[in-house]
């Protein structure tokens, strides 16, 4: 499968994705507090380089990719390159780069559910929700727990792994995860012909 065909799988499951969010957003109420990117600056996140192949393809047509990959490369932070704070100093507001270019987990994250032990439904989300919108998040909670469809994380890695198995089933830092999926974008064009319309990648 080419990387165009891949990518274009992992766009179609994100679209998927974003509207069953929206449909999540509209029932719940729940939302992020506007420029708040506090989850970005988690220190140990972890994603497949898969997710990223979008992004990845995305900076290879903007002849970003070997930019970016000499910065991963010197990159002794592990928070996510891609993320922006609002000011150096800021653990909180910021926000995402390339939006929408961001992955798996930065999706479902907030608003999709994982499974405990039992089974059960629980939402996945950030002290910052649970704390300013108790109400709400109990709410949202009965409702999963009542039938509410939420999008689920083994679900949607399920999905993803189907697309690559080998990609999509590799879970690294995410900083590694980015400079994987660039990797794998390089090693592909390195002989082989650019996408239609690109006469040069620079």
């Amino acid at each position: 499968m080419s990387i165009e065909i891949k990518v274009a799988a992992v766009e179609q499951l994100f679209s998927q994705l974003d509207v069953e969010i929206s449909t999540f957003q509209e029932e719940t109420k729940l939302h992020c507090n506007a420029g708040c990117g506090k989850c970005c600056t988690k220190l140990d996140i972890e994603a497949s380089p898969l997710e990223f192949l979008p992004w990845a393809f995305h900076i290879f047509l903007n002849g970003d990719a070997e930019k970016i990959l000499a910065e991963l490369d010197i990159k002794t932070s592990t928070i996510c390159h891609i993320y922006n704070p609002l000011t150096l100093l800021d653990k909180v507001n910021g926000r995402c780069s390339d939006y929408q270019y961001r992955g798996l987990i930065c999706r479902l994250f907030g608003y999709g559910a994982t499974k405990d032990k039992y089974g059960q439904l629980r939402l996945a989300t950030c002290t910052i929700i649970k704390n300013e919108q108790a109400k709400t998040f109990a709410n949202s909670t009965d409702l999963i727990n009542k039938g509410l469809p939420v999008p689920v994380f083994t679900d949607y890695y399920m999905n993803l792994s189907q697309i690559d198995h080998y990609l999509g089933n590799i879970i690294l830092p995410i900083n590694k995860a980015l400079k994987y999926a660039i990797e794998e974008v390089l090693q592909y064009y390195a002989y082989r012909p650019l996408p239609n319309g690109f006469k040069n990648i620079a």
